[in-house]
């Protein structure tokens, strides 16, 4: 949130001015003022200038060298920031460690001795132009920010947004997130805070052109120059480490004559550190490079028919083994677009599978793979050492970590192995193998989770469905936008032609990762993207990230969607979307393809588009529904008045017309005398022509005046946890007031039918008649409240305004309306039917609403 609305400010000093770094106390969440003044600073006094010490290099300190690169032209400035933290980064690391990967040897562009964590180019490259200098962020910041502890993530600058309330999470000191994030780039754990506060500070102070043609001559350039999107770290692990053995290995030794796998001689090619516990990924993936070339070799030698009659039966474990028969096809032609699509659904599958096998003794599987992978209970049923050889490939961010780096967008077609793809399938038959012995051990039986479905497809229906023309026009945007890398374009076109012909999951698996990719290159290029990509936000979150929404990615990425079925009307959107952000991020001279017939009507979509799935946008739709529930109580159908005062010892008038009179009931008066005084009360927070004070408790006057406020735009965007915290309560009061009312009509249903076939007891027939009476003064009530938390929820990004005791206050005061409309719920209910005791139970929690609104503690009176 800080750094969006920082980034968004104009500057008046040079927009490449460099910064002091920070200091060692601060952190990324909120970087201090003197992080980011401007370089030119006066000199400290002499008693706090830094002194030389035994054993330290004499000179300026660090931040005069900052002073300094403040002073160049100003292409150069960010550029020596980035410089200046590389290098240092590298010779704290030498120092520590002699210049290379842990656990091996140095590879190829590595420095020695004096050398450092990133190639020798690197600085060099920083140095040259601004465009050159995003394309250092792109290729070696991103990449190792985008680990645990990284600067987008951390910042949240990227999609930034809060997740709805939950219980925290353990966090682990900084120095540990530290040591696993910048481990397998080279750096030590006791230099990693140092290094990652100082890359976070040469990204903040890096300022592109202020004018509209300058970012979108900076995001083209970036988008031309950008080679990798891995760091160099993990391009050499993927790419060279696994290739450095060149013996050869004689596939007998892992495949008997029956096909049977032998895991021993897999696991032995393992390497560990000198503890002989922990797993050294480098080693390992240096003497598991051979093998996997042989397995690769083994299934070219082999007919489709042969791999099937060999190797299928050990893929039904995985409940989908047409899949990974087509991912063998694949290797047959070895097309890099199609081996990186096989990979990634290849990984999602196995990781449902071992979710399946996990609850074989297990009960809440994890969500991550690589907390997974890392479970005792899979360790359980095969083995430490399997799992160890999982990990190199799949779930560890210090091994090859295949599924992650394609699944976010950062290897481009041609950086996947294929010998990789192959020895992953070779793995999941030799999974398969494993299983049917220990499911023959325990006699137990392996049950597959059910797919999720998405529902309510009908709420996802934003952009008109996308004729052939578009899609052809789609083909030209990607070739020309400065959203799409150029490394990257393959998967774009792939994605265009799967959704031609009809393959919808194959088409979302490809290009999600790239929307990723493209939202990376634009905040890099540009520090306007923010403002520029608010409604992209919005996109996004509702169909990524909103716990409620079709969380597309998630489901996809963790193999929870049946990819056979995957709907249309979902793919048609998301590839509807992309459409608009490769408009949107291109040049000005493509202004016809802006304007064109068929593209205009999805740019206009995605400028008036809402949130659907936000909390607050489903409270607002929780509020409308709760109405409509509600107004159905006056078309309820209501016993004849002579039948009723036929009823002997029933106290009460009863009037056909009970939901418009409450003269027959003093009670019922006294409920409505005190909801017309809130109401009065709140009358000058709602809109205008929508309440009048002549009859406060009218229906019709209370629905239209929620469908107005329910109406107003609220910003669900940059939402932080207080704001969610509320939205939790008030969701959790309209869900029970619904509740309620459910319970109100189906039970004067069931009554009146029992009442005109007489099956009813004397008892029964009294209590039919309460309730018929306690529904005078509770509907009035129940739209109160309803008017009360949609006024709060208009309100509630004042939230912020109140201090920690009046916001604990507050909080409580919500909470006791929720109690209240629980018990409501609970006295309403078919099983208790206790309606004396629910105008009590009334008549308390009015009383402290009228309090609450005296002291003016709502949020709509904050600013009175």
């Amino acid at each position: 949130m800080w750094l969006v609305s920082k980034l968004s400010q104009d500057h008046t000093h040079s927009p490449f001015t460099a910064h002091p770094a920070p200091r060692p106390s601060q952190t990324l969440y909120r970087p201090s003022r003197a992080s980011l003044a401007p370089a030119r600073q006066p000199p400290r006094p002499l008693h706090l200038q830094r002194r030389s010490s035994p054993g330290r290099r004499s000179g300026p300190p660090r931040c005069s060298r900052l002073q300094s690169a403040a002073r160049r032209p100003p292409g150069h400035r960010a550029a020596a920031v980035v410089a200046v933290t590389a290098v240092t980064a590298a010779r704290a690391r030498a120092a520590r460690q002699g210049g290379h990967p842990p656990g091996g040897e140095p590879p190829p562009g590595w420095r020695g001795a004096p050398g450092g964590a990133f190639p020798r180019s690197a600085p060099a490259a920083a140095c040259a132009t601004p465009a050159a200098h995003a394309v250092f962020i792109v290729q070696v910041l991103a990449p190792l920010s985008s680990r645990r502890g990284g600067i987008f993530r951390r910042l949240g600058v990227l999609l930034h947004g809060s997740r709805p309330a939950a219980p925290p999470l353990p966090r682990r000191p900084l120095a540990q997130q530290d040591a696993a994030a910048f481990a397998p780039h080279g750096l030590q754990p006791a230099r990693a805070s140092q290094a990652r506060r100082r890359a976070c500070a040469a990204l903040v102070s890096w300022r592109t052109s202020e004018t509209g043609a300058g970012r979108a001559v900076t995001q083209m350039a970036l988008s031309e120059s950008v080679t990798t999107c891995l760091s160099p770290a993990v391009h050499y692990v993927i790419c060279e480490l696994g290739f450095e053995k060149k013996d050869t290995y004689d596939i007998n030794n892992i495949v008997s004559e029956n096909g049977e796998i032998c895991w021993q001689a897999i696991t032995d090619r393992v390497c560990y550190l000198e503890s002989g516990q922990s797993v050294d990924y480098i080693k390992s993936i240096r003497s598991l490079g051979p093998v996997c070339e042989s397995v690769n070799l083994h299934f070219k030698s082999l007919t489709k028919d042969q791999f099937v009659a060999q190797y299928a039966l050990w893929f039904q474990w995985t409940n989908y083994t047409e899949l990974f028969l087509e991912v063998f096809d694949v290797l047959q032609h070895t097309q890099t677009t199609e081996i990186a699509l096989g990979l990634m659904k290849l990984t999602s599958h196995l990781e449902r599978a071992l979710g399946d096998v996990y609850l074989l003794i297990g009960k809440d599987c994890p969500f991550l793979l690589k907390d997974l992978l890392a479970s005792e209970e899979l360790t359980v049923i095969f083995g430490q050492a399997v799992m160890n050889v999982l990990r190199v490939f799949v779930g560890s961010p210090y091994g090859l970590n295949l599924r992650n780096v394609l699944w976010h967008g950062f290897a481009s077609p041609q950086e996947i192995p294929v010998k990789y793809c192959a020895m992953l399938l070779f793995l999941t038959a030799g999974l398969g193998q494993l299983l049917q012995t220990y499911l023959l051990q325990t006699k137990c039986v392996l049950i597959h989770r059910p797919y999720v479905t998405l529902i309510s497809l009908e709420e996802l229906n934003i952009f008109p469905d996308l004729s052939h023309e578009t899609l052809s026009l789609a083909e030209e945007l990607v070739k020309l936008s400065s959203f799409v890398l150029k490394t990257m374009l393959p998967f774009w076109i792939a994605a265009l032609t799967a959704f031609k012909q009809g393959r919808y999951a194959d088409c979302m698996i490809l290009l999600l990762p790239q929307l990723e990719a493209g939202l990376r290159l634009i905040f890099t290029a540009t520090n306007k993207c923010p403002n520029r990509l608010l409604t992209a936000e919005e996109f996004l979150w509702d169909f990524l990230n909103h716990q409620e929404g079709p969380r597309i990615r998630d489901h996809l990425s963790h193999g929870e969607i049946n990819l056979k079925a995957f709907p249309r009307e979902v793919a048609n959107q998301m590839v509807a979307f992309a459409v608009t952000l490769l408009c949107r991020f291109s040049d000005e001279d493509m202004v016809a393809f802006k304007e064109h017939v068929v593209i205009k009507p999805l740019m206009n979509c995605a400028s008036c588009y809402r949130s659907r799935f936000h909390p607050i946008s489903l409270l607002k739709k929780q509020v409308l529904e709760c109405m409509k529930s509600i107004h159905l109580w006056s078309e309820l159908p209501i016993v004849p008045e002579e039948q009723v005062q036929a009823i002997k010892g029933f106290p009460f008038v009863l009037y056909t017309s009970i939901h418009k009179r409450f003269e027959g009931n003093a009670e019922a008066s006294t409920f409505v005398l005190k909801t017309a005084e809130i109401l009065s009360q709140l009358q000058q927070y709602m809109p205008q022509n929508c309440y009048s004070p002549d009859d406060p408790v009218n229906s019709d006057q209370t629905d239209r005046l929620l469908i107005e406020l329910c109406n107003m735009h609220i910003c669900t965007l940059y939402s932080p946890r207080s704001v969610l915290e509320i939205l939790v309560v008030l969701r959790k009061i309209s869900t029970q007031c619904h509740q309620v009312s459910e319970q109100v009509i189906a039970s004067i249903e069931l009554r009146y039918k029992q009442w005109i076939n007489k099956t009813l007891r004397s008892r029964q027939r009294h209590n039919y008649l309460r309730m018929l009476n306690s529904i005078k003064f509770l509907s009035p009530v129940l739209r109160l409240i309803l008017t009360l938390i949609t006024l709060e929820l208009v309100n509630i990004h004042l939230v912020y305004k109140k201090n920690p005791f009046d916001y604990q206050q507050y909080l409580k005061f919500l909470k006791s309306v929720l109690q209240y409309t629980e018990n409501l719920v609970t006295y309403t209910s078919p099983e208790k039917n206790k309606w004396d005791e629910t105008m009590e139970l009334t008549n308390k929690a009015l009383t402290k609403i009228k309090r609450f609104s005296d002291e003016k503690l709502t949020l709509m009176q904050l600013d009175t």
